[in-house]
């Protein structure tokens, strides 16, 4: 299948799991992960209505940066603080921040460009060893201190990932953890805190997390199929 058909396959199961919470597809964003894809898919890609792309690492974002059509960048991975500078003036949202060691670098690198940089903080419900994130019960901490320490920095919501599980509604109760996080947020909001993305949702459980409140899924897979990993150098 072609990446435009693999999209719009995307899309209406996007669009089923929206209308069986409420919504409409149209409530839901797609942001395209592009790890380890060639400039030429992505542009296939937004050629084929794709709006947002995700990366994982600083340096494909910026290897890739100057050859993709023009399009909304998003940092998903982890992001060291060494690395903020380099793309603090290129990406749209940073999905990942889970320390206040690292908004505040944000905010030092957003200062200096004098903008204000939109943040996710990222929350690891499943309190898995292996993925980075704050614990639910950290995250309204978190969440006061950047607000009060920040000022170049605006949480606009959260970001999970859920545990792997053969049956995603398996992963629903993570999901749900999170959504009740930022459902107390959305509804009061400040010019630090503006809550509109609950980012929730990977190829194999986007379905679930829609259903549970998510309203941003970070699909690659699903779009570009598999990935070379024997081709990543780092």
């Amino acid at each position: 299948m072609s990446i435009k058909s693999n999209i719009e396959y995307v899309n209406e199961l996007k669009n089923a799991a929206a209308e069986k919470s409420g919504r409409t597809g149209e409530d839901v964003l797609l942001v395209a992960v592009t790890k380890l894809h060639s400039p030429e898919e992505i542009n296939e890609a937004i050629d084929a209505g794709v709006t947002d792309i995700g990366e994982n690492k600083v340096q494909e974002i910026l290897d890739k940066y100057d050859k993709v059509k023009p399009v909304r960048w998003h940092l998903i991975g982890h992001l060291q603080t060494n690395k903020v500078k380099y793309i603090i003036d290129k990406v749209c949202l940073i999905h990942s921040v889970d320390s206040l060691h690292l908004a505040k670098e944000i905010d030092k690198r957003a200062a200096q460009h004098d903008l204000t940089m939109d943040i996710l903080v990222q929350v690891n419900s499943a309190e898995e060893e292996s993925k980075f994130g704050v614990t639910t019960e950290e995250t309204d901490q978190l969440i006061e201190d950047i607000a009060q320490q920040c000022p170049n920095v605006r949480i606009k919501g959260l970001m999970c990932i859920a545990p792997f599980e053969e049956n995603p509604d398996d992963a629903k109760p993570y999901f749900a953890q999170v959504k009740k996080i930022y459902d107390k947020y959305a509804a009061k909001k400040t010019d630090r805190i503006d809550f509109s993305y609950l980012s929730m949702g990977m190829t194999n459980d986007f379905e679930a997390a829609i259903e549970e409140g998510s309203n941003l899924i970070r699909v690659g897979t699903a779009i570009f199929g598999y990935r070379d990993y024997r081709s990543e150098e780092k």
